[in-house]
């Protein structure tokens, strides 16, 4: 799952990295890409990423991950169905969204009614490009920006995720953070919440970790993956 503001795009530097090792499903959550005139609330987003799971062919293990808002996402329908996955990818989502921690994505949200659609566009496409080479970006910005969500997604987020979600999720679970990510601060708490928590770090990387360092992101996950589908039960 993406984070807020873009849709499954956002992966799109990491498939040719892993399609070859995992079979690969790409959710876009409630009023982001294809999905853009639903309403967000993490109930659907648990409904819609259930959708994507019980597709998958009875007894193949399933590894749900998500990047900053999706991250929260996939925390919510791990916190919902318990037993369901293998494994739990939570990249860029380790801050606790209240207190200080919640100023951040207050911030995201302010921003983004203050400047508006078309400003924000214009911003996000400058600031992008920046950052990135061309080949590496513009199938991301391709897929579209949803702000519309954004104030909404957050204060879902704010209300109803803390670390304590992952107190009964029995699968391992990876929090997989850039290293200059803002939102790995909360990190230890949820290793605290989850004794099947561990943190790995993308060295010289920031929020944008799949971005910034594609190979490292992707050989993390991999590596994840590998290891909890060699000791999932066999049918």
């Amino acid at each position: 799952m993406h984070g807020s503001r873009l849709s499954s795009s956002q992966w799109a530097p990491q498939v040719p990295l892993l399609r070859d090792h995992l079979d690969l499903t790409l959710v876009d959550l409630p009023g982001h890409g294809w999905r853009v005139g639903e309403e967000f609330t993490l109930a659907r987003c648990v409904e819609v990423i259930d959708e994507s799971v019980r597709a998958v062919p009875v007894g193949t293990p399933v590894v749900v991950a998500g990047h900053s808002l999706g991250g929260y996402a996939a925390m919510a329908y791990a916190a919902a169905h318990p037993d369901a996955l293998a494994g739990l990818v939570l990249a860029g989502a380790s801050a606790t969204p209240t207190g200080p921690g919640a100023a951040v994505y207050r911030g995201v949200a302010a921003l983004t009614d203050r400047l508006g659609a078309e400003r924000m566009t214009r911003v996000n496409d400058r600031v992008l490009h920046r950052l990135y080479p061309a080949d590496r970006i513009d199938p991301v910005i391709a897929g579209g920006y949803y702000f519309a969500p954004t104030a909404a997604a957050w204060r879902e987020v704010m209300a109803h995720c803390r670390p304590s979600m992952l107190a009964h999720v029995r699968c391992p679970v990876l929090l997989l953070n850039g290293q200059f990510d803002q939102l790995r601060i909360g990190a230890r708490a949820y290793l605290r919440a989850c004794p099947g928590a561990r943190e790995e770090i993308v060295r010289r990387a920031g929020h944008l970790s799949s971005l910034d360092q594609p190979e490292a992101f992707a050989g993390a996950l991999l590596r994840f993956v590998g290891s909890v589908v060699d000791s999932a039960p066999r049918a």
